[in-house]
């Protein structure tokens, strides 16, 4: 084995390493011998499989799930040819949770498609110490759809050739074709996508690539004011290079914090670069699903106060990271209350506020920084209604770990199929990991905000910020400084359990006390996803879908970027690195279902194997 002490592992070299495990694991999958294959992990590594050989997203556990797993679908799959990837990043050693290792991305053929993946190798020692190769072992390994015969997607040298305007083939220009396109005078789309924020246009983009023809449509006036609508001083709080565009990355040139105008005058840039077919000004009024034809008919009003009826196959709800519905909760004598009464979605700026009274209610990220910015816009007074305890964690250093993976020398969309390889198992344990970190670099903040009455927490298991996002429960802040603010009692705190009740010119608290108020904020979050379907799709789809958000009995994210319970019903929602990661695999499901080649559900490999399964109880 070639020598290379410069990598940090006794001399080690990743490709050498990876080549053998290749050549190993091929040995497996060609001899179609589940064991030998399940043989190439740990004793307690995973395998997660995104659609290449389940059409779903389990996670296997073990070398006898993992052999019972490949014994039932990879004949089925064709699952072979596994090599190297070419044009991904080179093998190279790393150190993850305290382990040595080398991490590896390869690609492979499949019956409908090829595939792509990646492996966490660890090296187990040679056997009576022999000079001989290390044993590479799998701790991880990710195996995902990547793209279906006869349908590549139009980019890189698979690009347009653009000859049909060179050779002045047809006497329209591309500009005349575009708004022909764009109309849909003649034809109805294939895909009807509700939403024209980041998950709607990124999976958009994955969509047209793919020569699937979609329309998206969006409530607005243009695209972008999803963004460009919310309060003056929102800033993205994850860095730019986790939040980059597919085949569209950001300017070298941008800021590391995004602001949000800058982000919508993206969208909208994007969406005319990556020719997507957008309506603005235009809702969706009903939606009614056809099982026998496999078909939705759906009612449109458009930006000119028409009715179009358009018949499609699939409908995809794309109308924000959660559902895009504000809450708006009641509270005693609000109804009394003579102030502005506006929600964090509808808040603008400070500046409206200049020498008036404000309290914000809610303690999530928005509820802070709206006090942020009432305070430097020259509020009178400004306070902080908390409701229930919050995770905060400071912005640098603590809540740019969980993004770490990102600042480093790593394509975005090699870095995404490493995330995606997380069973949520080893999630759970990074996270902890994370927030026990968090704790002590933030150890001395969260002391000074319980000393002032604020009430924290970091989750019920110690998980943090990202699982409470992740599960749908919200409650974080991301101090970018109303923390300090808070501390120094230049904004007040007011727990909920201590008001009595709001009046025409303040809130009266329990100790006879009154705060003078005229702008209330609710900073109180949104609707959940399901709310949303359910108000545009009514009860019967609604209950057929279930709950959104959270994860599923199998550690998936619930009915979000894969195929609901509702036939040609989709959802696609989370913030830009979610829905960047999974659109392509949503994508990927409407093509392969568009051309007929996704099993039903009771044809699916696990589908079946859990049919077995339940029949082997019952009759025993």
């Amino acid at each position: 084995m070639a020598q290379n002490k410069s990598n940090g592992l006794d001399g080690v070299s990743a490709q050498d390493v990876a080549e053998l495990w290749i050549e190993r694991i091929s040995a497996a999958i060609a001899a179609r011998d589940g064991q030998a294959f399940a043989d190439m992990f740990i004793a307690d590594g995973y395998w997660r499989d995104i659609l290449s050989l389940t059409w779903a997203r389990p996670t296997f556990a073990g070398r006898a799930a993992i052999a019972e797993a490949f014994d039932t679908t990879a004949a089925a799959a064709g699952f072979s040819n596994i090599r190297l990837a070419a044009n991904r990043t080179a093998p190279r050693l790393s150190r993850r949770s305290g382990r040595d290792m080398v991490e590896a991305w390869f690609d492979f053929d499949l019956n409908v498609g090829t595939g792509t993946g990646f492996a966490r190798l660890v090296l187990e020692p040679c056997a009576n110490g022999a000079d001989t190769a290390p044993n590479p072992r799998t701790w991880l390994l990710l195996t995902a759809l990547h793209e279906l015969h006869g349908f590549k997607e139009k980019a890189g040298l698979n690009r347009p050739s653009g000859s049909h305007f060179s050779k002045i083939e047809s006497p329209l220009s591309w500009r005349q074709l575009r708004d022909h396109e764009i109309a849909f005078e003649d034809r109805d789309p294939q895909v009807l996508v509700v939403g024209a924020g980041q998950g709607g246009l990124i999976l958009g983009a994955r969509l047209r690539q793919m020569g699937i023809d979609a329309l998206i449509i969006d409530k607005s006036e243009r695209v972008g004011d999803v963004w460009r609508g919310r309060y003056n001083n929102l800033t993205l709080h994850n860095k730019l290079n986790a939040n980059h565009f597919p085949y569209l990355p950001f300017p070298e040139t941008w800021p590391v914090w995004l602001p949000k105008d800058m982000l919508g005058d993206w969208l909208e840039s994007y969406a005319r670069f990556m020719e997507l077919n957008v309506w603005n000004s235009t809702e969706l009024v009903e939606a009614h699903f056809d099982e026998a034809a496999g078909i939705w008919t759906v009612t449109l009003r458009c930006a000119d106060m028409s009715i179009r009826t358009m018949r499609v196959p699939h409908l995809v709800i794309a109308t924000g990271v959660s559902g895009g519905l504000p809450k708006k909760p009641d509270m005693p004598g609000l109804s009394d209350f003579k102030g502005d009464v506006v929600h964090s979605g509808e808040f603008r700026t400070g500046m409206d506020y200049v020498g008036r009274n404000a309290m914000v209610v809610g303690t999530g990220n928005s509820g802070h920084d709206i006090a942020q910015d009432l305070y430097v816009s020259g509020a009178k007074t400004v306070s902080i209604m908390q409701r229930g305890a919050t995770c905060v964690l400071s912005l640098e250093p603590s809540a740019i770990i969980s993004y770490s993976i990102y600042s480093e020398d790593t394509p975005v969309e090699d870095t995404d199929l490493m995330v995606a390889a997380l069973p949520n198992a080893m999630l759970l344990d990074s996270y902890k990991w994370i927030t026990k970190k968090t704790e002590q670099y933030d150890a001395e903040l969260i002391q000074k905000l319980n000393k002032v009455g604020f009430k924290t927490h970091n989750g019920d298991d110690k998980t943090g910020f990202q699982l409470l996002y992740l599960r749908g429960a919200g409650g974080y802040y991301i101090d970018v400084g109303c923390s300090e603010l808070l501390i120094d009692g230049q904004v007040g705190l007011v727990q909920y359990e201590d008001i009595a009740h709001f009046v025409a010119d303040g809130l009266l608290l329990k100790d006879g006390r009154k705060i003078p108020l005229d702008l209330l904020v609710q900073a109180t979050g949104f609707e959940s996803m399901a709310e949303m379907v359910r108000r545009l799709l009514g009860d019967e789809v609604a209950d057929r879908l279930g709950p959104v958000w959270g994860f599923d009995e199998d550690d998936n994210i619930r009915n979000m970027w894969t195929r609901t319970p509702q036939q040609g019903l989709w959802l696609m929602g989370g913030a830009i690195l979610e829905a960047r990661l999974n659109s392509r695999f949503l994508a990927l499901e409407i093509k392969a279902s568009l051309e007929g080649l996704m099993p039903d559900r009771n044809a699916m490999p696990l589908r079946k194997l859990a049919t077995a399964r339940s029949q082997e109880k019952i009759t025993a």
